[in-house]
């Protein structure tokens, strides 16, 4: 069994919660004695059909009402009730209508049930199945189909979660949720239902290998290439967790097709009168390369004469090289670890820290910091076009992708030289310009 996919579960005594299933309008299970599954699979997409058995035990009507969960990519397409031997089936009508339809027939006594999708879950759904004489048998009947997903070792997952599962309510839902309601405790050893769940998987490439974190039977494999196989739950399972089952196919990146033909009796203009056709493409696609963290950062700072003027028209306002500077030092001290880095003051002239990129640690930081507080606002002329063509004519270090930092209040000579450098080089850093201004 691969450390992935872990399903050894220890076996102690344990409890069971009942959020789910058929419930009384006082939020009171109504005794649950069986659980039928059918499961087909094929290729991508599983299809479900499970019957649940109730008995109304008390010697009074009681109305009920079911609550399910379901998967997100489920979708429902049929549900039925079985009452003392009456079918009912279910049948899509305007919200509203469904409301007074199934009131009006509840209140003569007749058998009726209303199925909603819950307001605050959407991957809950509550149906009130109407009222239940006493010795009543009522047997429900979902059928939905779902889109399985994958693992990354391939294998195609399918949970069949417990009906009676725990769930939660989150403070400040509506108080007429079905998520709102009692969850009594039963023994795990007094559960007084029974459990079968039977498996169809089918692929035209080859069933490699079925797992399960529940004992089962022996698997059945038909066809030479294994393409389709049955397996079913071992007798004695209690379903006190989910039911887990991982399917392996032989070739899971191969295209498949899967036909089914449409309904005969049915409404000329309905879609299931047609044939249908699904296709399952599961492409091998390799994972993306981490992004990289580390780079060669280059800092150009502006040390003209115009930095020495204020930021503002206001008293004792910060002068621009010194807002400047302490944008750098917070720079400074947060370059990533690995990363190469260097930084210019430019005017007139220009110099460098380094006199090429350097290797960030503890040393090579403390060093630029200590330049960095000495810079001044004396280099005359704000010309930054021939820094900007040193730092574009040095070579690239290998994996530490160029990123340029320009600090200036911008009364830049030359400018359409500059802009024209930039946009030539482009391709090759990032670049990120901090305007010190005046007002």
């Amino acid at each position: 069994m691969s450390s992935v996919h872990d399903m050894s579960f220890p076996q102690p005594c344990v409890t069971m919660v009942h959020p789910c299933g058929l419930l009384t309008r006082r939020e009171e299970p109504v005794p649950l004695k069986s659980i039928s599954v059918t499961l087909s699979i094929c290729e991508f997409v599983a299809g479900v059909s499970a019957t649940l058995n109730y008995e109304n035990e008390e010697k009074v009507p009681l109305e009920a009402f079911f609550v399910f969960p379901m998967d997100e990519d489920s979708a429902v397409y049929s549900f039925e009730a079985m009452v003392d031997g009456k079918k009912i089936m279910a049948e899509l009508q305007d919200k509203m209508k469904a409301h007074t339809n199934y009131e009006n027939a509840i209140s003569q006594g007749h058998q009726a049930f209303l199925l909603e999708e819950d307001r605050c879950s959407r991957d809950v759904f509550c149906c009130n199945v109407g009222n239940l004489h006493p010795g009543c048998k009522v047997a429900l009947t979902l059928k939905y189909v779902q889109e399985l997903p994958l693992e990354a070792d391939g294998a195609l997952r399918y949970v069949l979660p417990a009906i009676l599962n725990p769930r939660y309510c989150l403070s400040g839902w509506s108080e007429d949720s079905c998520l709102n309601m009692k969850t009594p405790v039963v023994p795990l050893e007094d559960l007084p239902y029974t459990l079968s769940v039977v498996a169809t998987i089918s692929s035209q490439h080859g069933i490699e290998r079925i797992q399960s974190n529940c004992p089962l039977s022996p698997i059945e494999y038909h066809g030479d290439d294994k393409t389709s196989a049955q397996v079913s739950l071992a007798d004695g399972h209690k379903f006190d967790r989910d039911v887990e089952l991982l399917v392996y196919y032989s070739e899971v990146h191969t295209p498949s097709v899967a036909v089914e033909m449409g309904k005969p009796k049915t409404d000329s203009d309905c879609l299931m009168g047609d044939p249908s056709a699904m296709v399952s493409f599961y492409p091998n696609i390799p994972e993306a390369q981490p992004p990289i963290t580390c780079g060669e950062f280059v800092f150009l700072m502006d040390c003209s004469g115009s930095m020495q003027g204020p930021m503002s028209k206001q008293d004792k306002s910060q002068l621009r090289i010194e807002a400047a500077k302490e944008t750098l030092i917070l720079l400074l001290k947060s370059l990533p670890i690995g990363c190469y880095f260097n930084i210019y003051g430019f005017g007139s002239s220009y110099e460098a820290f380094f006199p090429n990129s350097v290797k960030y640690n503890q040393h090579t930081m403390e060093e630029a910091l200590r330049r960095v507080n000495l810079m001044q606002a004396d280099l005359g002329g704000t010309e930054i076009l021939r820094p900007l063509k040193t730092i574009y004519g040095a070579s690239s270090i290998p994996g530490h992708p160029l990123q340029l930092f320009v600090f200036t209040d911008g009364e830049v000579i030359d400018s359409f030289s500059v802009i024209k450098e930039v946009r030539s080089n482009s391709l090759r850093h990032r670049y990120e310009e901090n305007v010190i201004s005046g007002c």
